[in-house]
């Protein structure tokens, strides 16, 4: 069976309880915990423990990923604001 765009395609009220969903984690204390952890791993990194060039570039994927997940609820209210936009634009 093949795949159409339409198939593809979230209806209006799919991408609202969407968000709603991550809105709702991110009220919870645990994601709250998360990033509060997540923050200071990101702020106890030290180019003092970077031993060579294979090091730091491991360092460098690390803290990548870790501020990827420390903007992650950012990333998600400015989806959410883009839809709003698109959702009541003429």
């Amino acid at each position: 069976m093949q795949s159409t765009d339409k198939d593809n395609v979230l209806t209006q009220q799919d991408e609202e309880k969407y968000f709603e969903a991550y809105f709702d984690m991110f009220l919870l204390d645990g994601w709250k915990s998360f990033i509060e952890e997540i923050n200071e791993i990101i702020d106890n990194y030290d180019i003092a423990d970077i031993s060579d060039d294979i090091d730091l570039y491991k360092k460098q994927g690390e803290l990548r990923i870790l501020r990827r997940m420390a903007n992650f609820e950012i990333g998600i209210r400015n989806a959410y604001d883009y839809f709003l936009e698109q959702r009541d634009a003429p």
